[in-house]
């Protein structure tokens, strides 16, 4: 077997330590050398990359192979068993996850499923299919930018440490945020995998989402792409600018205020920070929140009638990462019933079982007298079962 064959690999010598060896002055004729011999290759293995980009994975040879794992799939870590046992990209596309961690020594569960999911999209692209757009989404920008966009760059490092590119982001399930990227707080998942799931309307094409949030830049409409920047700066916008700082960094973005229906302005005061007794105050937040939510809202259920489905989860998106984990709690067939049924649009988000959120202990997430009700709800999102969730103001 492949296993074999890396293990067989793995008894070679090792390259002698003393190319390495850092006692030579950069002066020295002996460093000058390298430094040349390193340019060459640093040019060779960008060379490499340009033919990965432009060729199916079957016709790469070891040293585009050798390229793509370190500069594309950012894993120089498992250049060497690669090299000793990985000769072409027909060898690459055969891998399977034992072949990962026996043969490259791949122990990261999440590092094997970055490979994974990248070799399966290699797979359908010499199927004609061509590379998803999730592809063009590296671990660098997920890191920074799409954690910025969504509000939750504290967990930055996490990200960037198990290298979760786009296609990985695709993959993930509440238990990876828990277990693998320290996110521990409710809401804070919540709104990481909304993030996600709003990606996923546009099949991760973040051209697309970006025209569209450039098109509401400057006006107070289609807040459902909102990044946590636009929210603050609508905030600012409707005279609660002492507010809105208070949302820096607390995941709340558009998808969070029109896909979540127990995300109401009790939680979003809660969130800014405003004290319960600033009725008036929390009575402005309300009505402005119903002049941007309502329409956005309706809007949803107009596209799920037209269309008999789930309007923002496309068929035929991941509802399964690879070990066969239901990424937001169902199987694909429950999910292809929901849509069927032509339930609401978080439907397909039932992961997280029973309650209503709770923000604070003890702290109702409804005006008196039912005034909330004014907003129109979705149909019950999984998301309002997560118990004890807490959002506050820090």
């Amino acid at each position: 077997s492949i296993s074999r064959v890396f293990a067989r690999g793995k008894q070679r010598k090792s390259l002698d330590p003393g190319l390495f060896d850092d006692c030579d002055s950069l002066s020295s004729p002996t460093h000058l050398s390298l430094s040349l011999s390193e340019g060459d290759e640093h040019l060779d293995r960008l060379q490499q990359v340009e033919l990965a980009r432009n060729m199916p994975m079957s016709q790469w040879k070891a040293g585009t192979v050798q390229a793509w794992l370190e500069v594309v799939m950012a894993m120089p870590m498992y250049i060497r068993s690669c090299t000793e046992n990985v000769k072409s990209g027909r060898v690459l596309l055969s891998l399977n996850d034992e072949d990962l961690e026996l043969g490259l020594g791949v122990n990261s569960s999440m590092h094997r499923r970055k490979l994974r999911l990248a070799i399966e999209d290699y797979r359908d692209a010499e199927n004609g299919k061509g590379l998803s757009k999730a592809a063009e989404l590296d671990h660098h920008w997920v890191a920074k930018a799409w954690l910025n966009e969504v509000g939750l760059l504290q967990y930055s490092q996490a990200f960037h440490n198990h290298l979760i590119d786009g296609r990985m982001l695709n993959s993930l399930t509440k238990r990876d945020l828990e277990k693998y990227l320290n996110v521990s707080k409710k809401f804070h998942q919540i709104s990481l995998l909304l993030g996600i799931e709003l990606f996923r309307q546009w099949d991760f094409d973040r051209e697309i989402l970006h025209e569209r949030r450039a098109w509401c830049e400057n006006h107070n409409v289609d807040p459902l792409v909102w990044t946590n920047q636009r929210v603050v700066k609508w905030v600012r916008d409707i005279d609660l600018k002492e507010y809105a700082d208070n949302l820096v960094n607390s995941g709340v973005h558009g998808a969070v205020l029109v896909l979540e229906p127990s995300f109401n302005s009790e939680a979003m005061a809660t969130a800014l920070g405003i004290p319960t007794n600033r009725h008036i105050v929390r009575r402005h937040l309300f009505e402005e929140l119903n002049l941007i939510v309502n329409p956005a809202r309706h809007g949803l259920m107009q596209e799920r009638q037209r269309w008999g489905q789930l309007y923002y989860v496309p068929q035929g998106s991941l509802a399964q990462n690879q070990s066969g984990e239901s990424v937001l709690g169902y199987a694909d067939d429950e999910t292809s019933r929901k849509c069927r049924t032509g339930r609401g649009p978080m439907d397909s988000l039932k992961a997280f079982g029973g309650k209503d959120l709770c923000f604070r202990e003890g702290f109702s997430a409804r005006t008196p007298g039912g005034v909330e009700d004014a907003l129109p709800r979705p149909a019950p999102s999984s998301l309002q079962t997560f118990a004890g969730i807490e959002v506050t103001n820090v």
